[in-house]
């Protein structure tokens, strides 16, 4: 049986906004894939303020940043319909790995030393690289860059932290220079006390990668982004065990080749023996 009262009789701690949303109507769009993925799956605590987890929110692709042969890396926004509060908008990188068209990393058998696939059929199918076994391939990169970047992220090495991942879709922190994607180190032209600032980072940043038993596997001026003053590592699939991989200390002694090389050419002496040492030092 129904009864009416007064609305102003209605205990006001019961009483809630309800808001209709429409679906999202443009075919780069779709629905906050934030809480449709595992907990596991969902960027390391605590989370930076701007990370954005209402269920309101809506993905926006805005356009590509980079094409591979592996991955493509798109700019994505999500956001909350009509709102520009911090934490409930922000525009983040979105790399994708490509699956049916996804080509191994050059001697990829190199870094994937001590990798284990738990199902025999996918190990076949990787092994034998057919189109199925491809897109095993391009989730278990995906997989690899998000366990390096939560675990990096962790450690303190200065990397894009990492949102979410979905399948072979990683969305992580979009490094930028007001508003503007922040150049590689390689397209830049730092000098003086800048560039011996720099150096210290990146030998802290190698350091930490060392004592936590890996090495970046890659590492050269194109996958290291200066915003500002600031550098931040990037694509990181191949990262490397020093301990677990038979090669793991050629692939240290190139990292250190690769940066050293490039700031000896801006004028400041460095070695990369001397580094391979340091680094050696803290590994073991």
């Amino acid at each position: 049986m129904m009864h009416d009262r007064p609305l102003e009789d209605i205990d006001p701690t019961f009483v809630f906004d309800f808001e209709a949303l429409d679906e999202p109507d443009d075919d780069n769009q779709r629905w906050s894939t934030w809480l449709s993925v595992e907990p596991l799956c969902r960027g390391p605590e605590p989370r930076p303020d701007w990370v954005v987890t209402s269920q309101a929110a809506i993905d926006t692709e805005l356009g590509i940043l980079k094409t591979g042969k592996e991955a493509e890396v798109f700019l994505l926004e999500r956001a909350v319909p009509g709102s520009t509060l911090r934490g409930e908008s922000v525009v983040m990188a979105a790399k994708r790995y490509k699956s049916r068209e996804h080509t191994a990393f050059h001697r990829s058998g190199a870094y994937t030393e001590g990798w284990s696939t738990k199902r025999s059929r996918d190990a076949r199918a990787v092994k034998a690289k057919s189109t199925f076994g491809r897109e095993v391939a391009a989730g278990q990169w995906a997989s690899s860059e998000w366990t390096a970047l939560t675990r990096f992220w962790a450690a303190g090495v200065p990397v894009p932290y990492p949102v979410q991942i979905d399948g072979t879709e990683i969305l992580m922190e979009f490094i930028s220079v007001d508003g503007e994607p922040a150049p590689r180190l390689a397209q830049t032209r730092p000098d003086g006390d800048l560039l011996g600032h720099l150096f210290e980072q990146l030998r802290s940043a190698m350091g930490a990668l060392a004592r936590d038993g890996v090495a970046h596997g890659d590492l050269s001026p194109y996958n290291i982004l200066l915003a500002d003053e600031r550098l931040v590592i990037i694509d990181l699939p191949q990262a490397v065990d020093l301990a677990g991989n038979a090669q793991g200390m050629d692939f240290l002694l190139r990292d250190c080749t690769n940066v050293c090389a490039w700031f000896r050419r801006r004028g400041l002496e460095v070695d990369e023996h001397e580094l391979f040492g340091e680094l050696m030092a803290q590994a073991f």
